[in-house]
């Protein structure tokens, strides 16, 4: 099964291949050989498109030299199910968002995931289970054009500890969702929170960008 990888931007993504995608009509094809994030991020936002592609022959190769390429930072974050079989989310940036948040000096990708989840919830973590997925995000700190790399876990919480979310990070919501519920948060949500909902299998399909 060909490999593949999604790097956002804002609300725009550049899907990292080896077969070119079947809407590929949707989308503008970015050079292979030439790709150089730092200098194609600003170019990206000015496109009245928001979906992109590069064909390579191993796409888990070329992710690599992409990180190698540019600072990479690393996070780690959780979707969090209770005894109800409810999910938790929080509210950040007017948008709903999954807890998660850069890796200290020497943690684990583990040990991350379930201090951010515990620090920005209120919560104790009772299971950590399988790793779900990894998102990339690309932004600037200080103009300096950097790609998050953030590594998603399941997790596990059981009783009923009051939410607590983290107002000093910016958090003002942390709410319980049943799997029903879901839609609610697609509407309002980061495309890097679907590609988790989506691995998940909360969703379906994932929802056209715009």
């Amino acid at each position: 099964m060909a490999q593949k990888y999604r790097i956002y931007i804002n609300e725009k993504v550049i899907l990292i291949t080896e077969k070119a995608p079947e809407n590929a009509e949707n989308h503008q094809l970015i050079d292979g050989q030439t790709f150089n994030l730092k200098t194609i991020y600003p170019k990206i936002l000015k496109y009245n498109i928001s979906q992109f592609y590069v064909i390579c022959e191993d796409a888990k190769e070329f992710i690599r030299n992409v990180e190698k390429s540019i600072t990479l930072i690393e996070a780690a974050g959780g979707l969090v199910k209770n005894e109800e079989g409810n999910y938790l989310f929080i509210y950040r940036n007017d948008k709903w968002d999954l807890p998660k948040g850069k890796l200290e000096k020497d943690e684990s990708r583990k040990e991350g995931a379930v201090r951010e989840v515990e620090e920005e919830c209120g919560i104790t973590v009772s299971k950590l289970g399988d790793k779900i997925c990894k998102t990339y995000h690309v932004y600037t700190i200080k103009r300096q054009v950097v790609l998050k790399k953030t590594h998603w876990y399941a997790m596990k919480h059981k009783g009923n500890e009051k939410l607590k979310p983290q107002k000093e990070e910016g958090i003002t919501d942390v709410r319980w969702f049943k799997k029903s519920q879901v839609d609610t948060i697609l509407q309002n949500t980061f495309p890097s929170i679907v590609d988790v909902l989506v691995k998940t299998k909360l969703i379906k399909e994932r929802p056209a960008l715009p």
